[in-house]
C-alpha cells in the first residue's frame, strides 16, 4: 500500500510545506486519499489550465508545462450531433481468406458474454455490471493498444516513400493522425484513472508485443493490418455503445452526476460547446471517431496499397471520413474510391 501512495504523499508533503510549518508528523494517507492524490497529479499534468499556487507548485508546473501548453498538432474537426447519435455497432461480412483471419484475431479485444447477451451466452446467473472504475481500466488498457496500429503504418510507409524517392499518395498523414487521436482519448481517461504498477506492465509488455507484431505484419501484408484494425474498431464501437446502454440505464451513477466534470484535456481537443460536457457527450464524441477509424481502415483495405491514392486527403473534400462513421460503417469499395477520383 505504501507503495501505491508515494507519489501522491509526496505531494502531499508538498502542500503542507507550502502552508506552513507543521506541528506534528505528517500521517501516511489512506489508499482512497492516495488515489485521488494521485487523480489530481495527474490533472495538474494535463490541464491547461493548472494555475500554481506557491513556488514548488510553480516548480511542479513548469516541468509539466510542455504536456499542457503544447498546441494540438492535428485539432480535432469537431462531430455533427446528429452524425454522432447515429453511429452504431456494424460489421463488415469477412470475403476472403484473409478477413476471415483477420475477424478471428479480434477476439482479444471484445466484450466478455457476460456483456453481450445472446442466445448462446445466457446465464442463470444475475448479471453483475462494471463500475465505473472497472469500465476506465478497460478504456486505458484499449487505448493503449488502439494507438499502435496508425504509428506503425505511418512510420512504414514513410520510411517506404524515403526509400522509393516517391510520394506517399496521402497516406501518411491520415495514419498518424488516426494514431494521435487515440492518444488524445487515452489522455483523457488517464486524467480520470491514473494507472498503478499493474497496468503499466501490462502495458508495456502488451506494447512490445503487439508493435512489434504489427510492425513484421505491415510488411507482409498491409491491407491484412487494414482489415484487422477495422474489425477492431468494430469492437471498439460495440464497446462504448455498450458504455452508454450501462448510463442509459443508471448503473453508472457517478457519471451521470451533473456535478461530474470531465477532464479539461477533454474540453479543449473536441472543443465541446457548454452544456454539453458530461461523460456521456465525451464517450459519444469518443465512439463517433472509433466509428471514424473503422470505416477509414476497412476503405484503406480495400485499396491497392502501392498505387490507389489516400481518399481522406484534404484536397478531396466530397470524401469525408468524418461521415464514414454512420454512413459507411464497412468503408467504402475501391470502385467507388476511383470513382470520385475520376470525376
Amino acid at each position: 500500500m505504501a507503495q501505491r501512495v508515494r507519489l501522491p504523499y509526496k505531494l502531499l508533503r508538498l502542500q503542507e510545506h507550502a502552508s506552513g510549518p507543521r506541528s506534528k508528523p505528517l500521517s501516511r494517507p489512506s489508499l482512497a486519499r492516495g488515489r485521488q492524490l494521485r487523480i489530481q497529479y495527474y490533472q495538474v499534468r494535463l490541464s491547461s489550465t493548472a494555475i500554481p499556487q506557491s513556488k514548488n507548485d510553480t516548480v511542479l508546473a513548469k516541468q509539466t508545462s510542455g504536456v499542457s501548453s503544447a498546441p494540438l498538432t492535428w485539432p480535432h474537426k469537431g462531430w455533427d450531433d446528429k452524425v454522432v447519435l447515429e453511429v452504431v455497432p456494424s460489421h463488415r461480412k469477412p470475403r476472403t481468406v484473409s478477413d476471415r483471419i483477420a475477424w478471428g484475431m479480434d477476439f482479444l479485444t471484445g466484450m466478455p458474454p457476460e456483456l453481450k447477451p445472446d442466445g448462446k451466452h445466457r446465464k442463470a446467473t444475475a448479471y453483475t455490471p462494471m463500475t465505473e472504475s472497472q469500465w476506465l481500466v478497460r478504456f486505458v488498457f484499449l487505448e493503449t493498444v488502439a494507438g499502435i496500429p496508425g504509428a506503425v503504418a505511418g512510420g512504414l510507409r514513410h520510411l517506404h516513400s524515403i526509400r522509393r524517392f516517391k510520394l506517399d499518395q496521402g497516406w501518411i498523414k491520415t495514419l498518424l493522425e488516426e494514431s494521435y487521436n487515440e492518444r488524445m482519448h487515452l489522455l483523457s481517461f488517464l486524467a480520470m484513472y491514473p494507472p498503478g504498477r499493474l497496468m503499466r506492465c501490462m502495458v508495456f509488455a502488451t506494447q512490445g508485443i503487439f508493435y512489434n507484431t504489427m510492425f513484421i505484419g505491415y510488411l507482409m501484408s498491409p491491407s491484412f493490418c487494414h482489415r484487422l484494425v477495422g474489425y477492431l474498431e468494430d469492437e471498439a464501437v460495440a464497446t462504448y455503445t455498450k458504455c452508454l446502454e450501462e448510463m442509459d440505464k443508471g448503473r453508472l451513477p457517478k457519471w451521470t452526476d451533473p456535478s461530474f466534470k470531465i477532464p479539461d484535456i477533454a474540453i479543449k481537443y473536441w472543443n465541446m460547446p457548454e452544456g454539453r460536457r458530461t461523460m456521456r457527450d465525451l464517450i459519444l464524441y469518443i465512439r463517433a471517431d472509433e466509428a471514424s477509424h473503422r470505416g477509414v481502415n476497412h476503405t484503406l483495405g480495400n485499396l491497392d496499397q502501392t498505387s490507389d491514392p489516400n481518399p481522406f486527403i484534404e484536397q478531396h473534400s466530397n470524401v469525408s471520413h468524418m461521415h464514414l462513421a454512420a454512413v459507411k460503417p464497412a468503408g467504402l469499395e475501391r470502385e467507388e474510391v476511383l470513382e470520385k477520383y475520376a470525376r
